[in-house]
């Protein structure tokens, strides 16, 4: 009777992620991981580094090939999407990714490797997050100790991006350093990935029958991920109704859709407000037809994912000097 209770599903989210009732946590797909490398084919090369043994926060940095000695580059803090509880900075799917990113628009890379709910539920995450973009500030001082990014890294042109529920997280970094700050470093820039934002009000097609389903299962999702939270208008799921909205630290923003995405409107919806929240900086909009959510990963070498690909490479460098 023991084994048949202790085998009770208690969370049930096919195909991403099961809970049982005596606490096991079986994730469903996401696990596998790829070592740091130097890439054949772009030269890019990565490496792992501890943030924070306590936790165990870390992260995964990449270079491209041969950097030029003494000429700074653009950093990009990505954070890996998963829905707060699935993939990892390490999975190949994000390692792939950010090579070619990498690759593209000649940056350097801190991708997050935050802890997931259920085990560390929200705000873990968020807090994760924000120590490993104070680890990098550290090194526009001093006071950080990873040669890559002293050697490399330019901390006046830093950008935060991420997709999905790593899309909520680059936001609510630039919100938080908005107001909070950190010396020696300038956040540029933002890219939002098919971004997960919430909020109780239908927004677009959220109404259609459809897209409705989604939005309730995101909802319940999001009590699986947030227990603690106020539902999908909690400020953190719901940027719009955050009174530091306006406070978004950087001086543009690209957000990223997909026509067949539920969250498209929401990604929409963001753009709109954020652009007469009294802001005051440039948000752009990628819509790319006929896709779906994180199209580009799942497929990334089909021609809309090569497209929006370089669409973010530019935006990392259209106002390099």
């Amino acid at each position: 009777m023991a084994s048949s209770t202790a085998e009770e599903i208690t969370h049930d989210f096919p195909p991403f992620i099961r809970v049982y009732r005596d606490g096991r946590v079986e994730r469903l797909i996401g696990n596998d991981v790829v070592p740091p490398s130097i890439n054949r084919d772009t030269g890019v090369q990565s490496k792992d580094v501890v943030i924070d043994p306590e936790t165990g926060l870390s992260a995964r940095l990449y270079i491209p090939k041969t950097p030029i000695p003494h000429h700074k580059l653009p950093l990009l803090v990505y954070f890996h999407g998963g829905g707060f509880c699935i993939e990892t900075a390490f999975s190949p799917t994000y390692h792939n990714y950010i090579n070619s990113l990498v690759a593209e628009a000649n940056i350097v890379v801190v991708s997050v490797d935050y802890r997931r709910a259920p085990e560390h539920p929200l705000p873990t995450a968020y807090d994760d997050s924000w120590a490993a973009v104070k680890w990098v500030a550290s090194h526009s001082t001093a006071n950080g100790g990873e040669v890559w990014l002293k050697e490399y890294v330019d901390f006046g042109r830093v950008f935060f991006a991420g997709d999905s529920a790593g899309g909520n997280i680059a936001h609510n970094m630039a919100i938080r350093f908005g107001s909070d700050g950190l010396d020696g470093v300038k956040i540029v820039g933002m890219v939002l990935i098919h971004p997960y934002f919430g909020g109780k009000s239908p927004t677009g097609s959220e109404g259609d029958d459809g897209n409705n389903i989604g939005k309730a299962a995101a909802d319940k999702f999001l009590l699986f991920v947030y227990p603690s939270s106020r539902g999908s208008d909690d400020p953190l799921i719901n940027p719009v109704v955050d009174p530091k909205f306006s406070s978004v630290v950087c001086d543009k923003v690209l957000v990223c859709v997909a026509e067949k995405d539920f969250l498209k409107d929401k990604g929409w919806y963001y753009k709109e407000e954020l652009g007469r929240s009294g802001w005051g900086g440039v948000v752009e909009i990628m819509e790319v037809a006929g896709e779906d959510h994180v199209f580009h990963l799942i497929k990334p070498t089909c021609e809309n994912a090569v497209a929006l690909l370089k669409r973010v490479a530019c935006f990392l460098n259209e106002d390099k000097a």
